[in-house]
């Protein structure tokens, strides 16, 4: 299920912003699962696991402040955190993730669900977090082209990584 938001499309980070990732796994069909995790802007991972209730980001990506944060309430901290440092660059390399071109939509198979991660930029004025992608994969797949989304992809595979042989 997606929802309209109705974000703008001006946004730049600020010492507003609550959340700055997020790494989503869907599957629909038969064994339906819906999990994931967001990083906010105090390194915290936080997880979450087929909630009731989730407000889907828009097309677009996008997603306003008031749905996520009832999103945020339905999570649960993993346990990580991340250093101040190393979300600081990260966290820096999303500008230049924002601006940059996404491929095509390649379908690449069937039943195996998708996986997204998503960079995010909250803008003041319409109080939203607009979402980037940074890869999908899965079912379909799709890469921002940005030479910095390999590190940030990598990164966000080992922190899933690591949630998971916790469980």
């Amino acid at each position: 299920m997606l929802l309209n938001s109705g974000c703008r499309k001006s946004y730049s980070l600020n010492e507003e912003q609550s959340i700055f990732f997020h790494y989503e796994y869907i599957k629909d069909g038969q064994n339906t699962a819906h999990n994931g995790f967001y990083i906010d802007n105090e390194g915290s991972v936080l997880s979450y696991s087929d909630p009731e209730d989730w407000n889907f980001h828009d097309e677009s990506l996008s997603i306003s402040k008031e749905d996520l944060a009832e999103n945020l309430s339905r999570c649960f901290h993993s346990g990580f955190m991340v250093p101040d440092k190393v979300l600081s660059r990260y966290s820096g390399y999303i500008p230049n993730i924002a601006s940059s071109k996404i491929t095509a939509v390649r379908n690449t198979g069937t039943d195996k669900g998708t996986i997204r991660f998503i960079c995010y930029q909250y803008d003041k004025y319409s109080d939203c977090y607009h979402g980037t992608l940074i890869r999908t994969e899965g079912d379909f797949t799709q890469e921002n082209l940005n030479f910095y989304s390999k590190k940030i992809i990598s990164w966000l595979k080992d922190i899933s990584i690591n949630i998971e042989t916790q469980q």
